[in-house]
Formats: C-alpha cells, structure tokens, sequence
C-alpha cells in the first residue's frame, strides 16, 4: 500500500503554517513544517518529501533561494515545489519558474486551491515517475 504523500510547509508565520497543516491533515496528507529557507533544506534534504509549498518571501534564505537549491541537489531536485506567496504582479509566476518552482499560488488562497494545486503537482510527478519507469525497462 502507498504511504500517504507528505507534505512541507515552509512559511515564516506560524498561523498561516499551522493553517494549511490543518487543512492538509484532515485532507490525508502527512505535514512536516519549517519557518525559513535553512530549515527547509534541512527538513527537505531529511525527509524527502513529496511537494514542498514554498513561500518566496522569507527572512535570511528567500524561498527563490531554498527552492534552486532544492533543484541544484540530485536528492531533492524531482520533489515539486508549489510557490506560495503574497506577491501578484504579472511575471512574478514567470521568475518563480525560472528559480524551479513547479506551481505558483497567490495568497491568500483558499484551501481548496492550494489542496487543488498540490494535488495536481502529486498527479503531474506521478505519470513522470511511470514514464521514467517505462522508458528504463525498453532500454
């Protein structure tokens, strides 16, 4: 039986980590949190997780910044990263992708976007897993 997908939460505002913990939690996820960019490569590079929903603007290491470093490790750089911020100016999404993000919400977002968008970012890294998978077994 698949383990349920787990899920890091990387926010400086504890109330809006704590909030999408509990959301994702009564959802089915397994949620593991960090408060700055350091902590989310440490917690990152520790428990592989699944997605990691990265808010862009945090104190010391920025999540552009903890998100090319996920990318750049070969540990870590197939987790999808959903940014997370409060920013909304056109192009933002654009350079989110260009530091590797994999997704991009605006906050505040409802639950359910963010649940939809995690979701989707589960899905998309599932199919890629199984034609990975296929590819290696023709070869």
């Amino acid at each position: 039986m698949a383990q349920t997908p787990l899920v890091l939460i990387v926010d400086d505002f504890q109330d809006n980590r704590e909030m999408y913990a509990m959301y994702l939690e009564h959802s089915g996820y397994r949620v593991a949190e960090a408060a700055n960019g350091f902590e989310a490569l440490e917690r990152a590079f520790e428990l592989l997780p699944d997605v990691v929903v990265m808010d862009l603007s945090l104190p010391g290491l920025d999540g552009w910044e903890a998100t090319r470093r996920l990318k750049s490790d070969g540990r870590t750089r197939h987790i999808p990263v959903l940014a997370l911020t409060s920013h909304a100016l056109e192009g933002f999404s654009d350079g989110a992708r260009a530091a590797g993000c994999d997704g991009f919400v605006t906050k505040p977002c409802l639950p359910d976007q963010l649940l939809a968008e995690i979701r989707a970012l589960l899905h998309d890294r599932k199919a890629r897993s199984r034609a990975s998978t296929s590819r290696t077994r023709e070869t």
